[in-house]
């Protein structure tokens, strides 16, 4: 068997432990300039990264940003002329940071860097400060952005985003609440399943993907009984990290294709769509990837050797020992929707095809029937 080739991009520079986001400052002491990109509620900790300089804080970013979202962020860049960008934030956020750095000052638009390695280059430092365990963004070199008339996702990939200084301080992830915490770790873990048992797989993202999912395993439960423990928050981040880093060669399968109308059509929040999504994946992939998905299974505590129902059951039950509701009925979602966000998500070729089994749109409706 030929192993396929493989290009990994990681940040030039990642601080990893409590108290490192101070580091960011003095990291950039010389910025006359900075631009920091939060939510309301992650601005909060803009003063942690001991910045000098002008600093000009855009917080209007939503849990699914979308393309007014980016304009009105490149419209408070190219004001503030920033030779730093901060992304300080979850996934949402760290995207909008990374479209930001090689937009605001590029003749290009969203529309001309949409798909892979169309970014002409960048132009402005980037620092990543992660304050959930969940995407794993502030590792990679993709970014999503939702149309809102088109109702799917525009995805933006490049060397060119890859943040020069990642930081992961688990203190910023302590006010998580348990719900969240919950949703963003089983995302982390999607991430690595996914890629894990993936077409694409490859020898080299496997290690990274087993090391994500057992820290999960290990530490997901513990971080949402106790928001404050550190070496479990840490452990959280670093295997959505390591997710992170598997989406850029070989990215995700089935389980985000289906998992993205939930977000765009129906509002939920990206790791709570990939939460409800996630068991029954697992399940219907179990028949050719087999001895990865016990692997997974071994990590998680479902046990060993598990039918596809008892895996379904298991995963499941996991989810939902979480503190996460499984049910999308409860989320808002009607019968009639459901063909609807199947056609949307079979069309998802570029997540669809990497999926070890090939899925219908039948199979994709009964996924969303299942989780109803």
């Amino acid at each position: 068997m030929t192993i396929a080739q493989i290009t990994l991009h990681q940040p030039r520079r990642l601080a990893v432990g409590a108290g490192l986001v101070g580091e960011v400052g003095p990291w950039a002491a010389d910025a006359q300039s900075t631009l920091v990109i939060a939510t309301p509620i992650t601005a909060g900790f803009a003063d942690r990264l001991k910045l000098s300089g002008r600093v000009t804080v855009f917080d209007a970013i939503p849990g699914e940003p979308d393309i007014a979202t980016l304009e009105a962020a490149l419209e408070v860049a190219r004001q503030c002329k920033p030779d730093l960008i901060v992304g300080l934030g979850g996934g949402s956020v760290l995207d909008v940071a990374k479209l930001v750095a090689v937009l605001w000052d590029s003749a290009q638009t969203l529309g001309d860097v949409a798909g892979p390695n169309r970014v002409a280059g960048r132009r402005t430092r980037l620092a990543q400060v992660a304050t959930t365990a969940g995407t794993g963004s502030e590792a990679g070199i993709r970014s999503l952005i939702t149309d809102p008339e088109k109702g799917n996702k525009i995805a933006v990939e490049s060397p060119h985003m890859i943040a020069d200084f990642a930081v992961l301080d688990p203190e910023l992830t302590y006010s998580v609440p348990p719900a969240v915490t919950a949703a963003t770790g089983v995302d982390a873990m999607a991430h690595c399943v996914e890629a894990f048992t993936n077409r694409r797989a490859h020898p080299m993202i496997d290690g990274f993907a087993r090391m994500g999912f057992r820290l999960v395993g290990k530490y997901l439960a513990r971080a949402v009984r106790d928001g404050q423990d550190t070496e479990a928050r840490e452990g959280l981040m670093l295997a959505s990290y390591y997710g992170g880093i598997c989406l850029g060669p070989v990215n995700t399968a089935a389980g985000h294709a289906i998992a993205y109308p939930l977000g765009t059509r129906l509002g939920l929040p990206h790791g709570l769509a990939n939460a409800i999504i996630f068991p029954h994946v697992l399940a219907f992939n179990r028949s050719v990837a087999a001895k990865k998905t016990d692997e997974v299974a071994l990590a998680l505590g479902f046990g060993d050797a598990l039918s596809e129902a008892q895996l379904l059951s298991a995963a499941h039950g996991f989810c939902r020992s979480l503190g996460i509701e499984m049910s999308l009925a409860a989320h808002g979602a009607t019968v009639d929707d459901l063909p609807r966000y199947a056609s949307e998500a079979h069309a998802n070729r570029r997540l669809m095809d990497n999926n070890p089994i090939d899925m219908s749109v039948d199979d994709v409706l009964s996924v969303y029937r299942a989780a109803f």
